[in-house]
């Protein structure tokens, strides 16, 4: 049994577990509930009719959200050469090859992505077992394994998020912090659903949005309505 702070408790006091939110009221309720002393992140969690055994129904991207994340995202890129350079310049924290790859082995995961050129894959590719679980494996699905790895850091660096389904066919992302506005919110979490709609594998039948929950970090979940979030 989970044991939950006072402050959770009064927080989850507020929130009508039965009901389905509008979205813009489920985001001003999340603001108005007691807050501990840091900025949190708002999340959102989507769960989806897919089968995630099916690698025909797997969900993996990224989308840059209009009004950004709202905290530094830490990037580290392989590439060498002018490449190399390039991402330095845009922004990257920590640029290399071979050297990275044995330092990220060691057990350093001091970051938040991992962009790559395709030409250094033979270096990121023995890191799998460390990324993968963490989902921080680079792939051209997410625009993070690209010959153009400085407007990948750009992007980034300016509110680029990943995702994917996990093993219970569920989509997470954190969508900018409590400190924004009610609109701001709105808006990064309508452009995610709307994007992540967008990529509905064929393959899956029936409904593809099952469940859709709003939240800040520390704080218990709302349910919101797909059909208005979609209008």
């Amino acid at each position: 049994m989970v044991n939950h702070s006072k402050r959770y408790l009064q927080a989850a006091a507020k929130v009508d577990r039965e009901r389905i939110y509008d979205l813009k009221e489920a985001l001003a309720l999340i603001k108005s509930l007691p807050a501990p002393k840091f900025d949190e992140s708002i999340e959102v969690a989507i769960h989806l009719g897919v089968d995630p055994k099916k690698s025909d129904q797997l969900v993996r991207g990224a989308v840059s959200l209009p009004k950004g994340l709202g905290k530094t995202v830490r990037v580290v890129v392989f590439a060498d050469g002018d490449k190399a350079k390039a991402a330095k310049e845009a922004g990257a924290d920590e640029v290399g090859a071979a050297e990275l790859a044995d330092k990220i082995m060691g057990g350093w995961l001091d970051f938040d992505v991992v962009i790559t050129s395709p030409d250094m894959m033979k270096h990121v590719g023995k890191l799998g077992k460390v990324l993968g679980p963490q989902g921080k494996m680079p792939s051209p699905k997410s625009g993070t394994v690209t010959p153009d790895v400085a407007a990948a850091v750009k992007e980034f660096k300016a509110g680029k998020v990943e995702f994917r389904t996990d093993a219970g066919g569920n989509v997470q992302a954190a969508l900018g912090k409590r400190s924004f506005s009610v609109d701001d919110l709105q808006a990064n979490v309508q452009t995610f659903l709307e994007h992540v709609s967008n990529m509905r594998p064929p393959a899956v039948k029936g409904e593809f949005f099952r469940k859709i929950c709003v939240s800040s970090s520390m704080g218990p979940g709302v349910l919101v309505r797909w059909e208005v979030v979609h209008a």
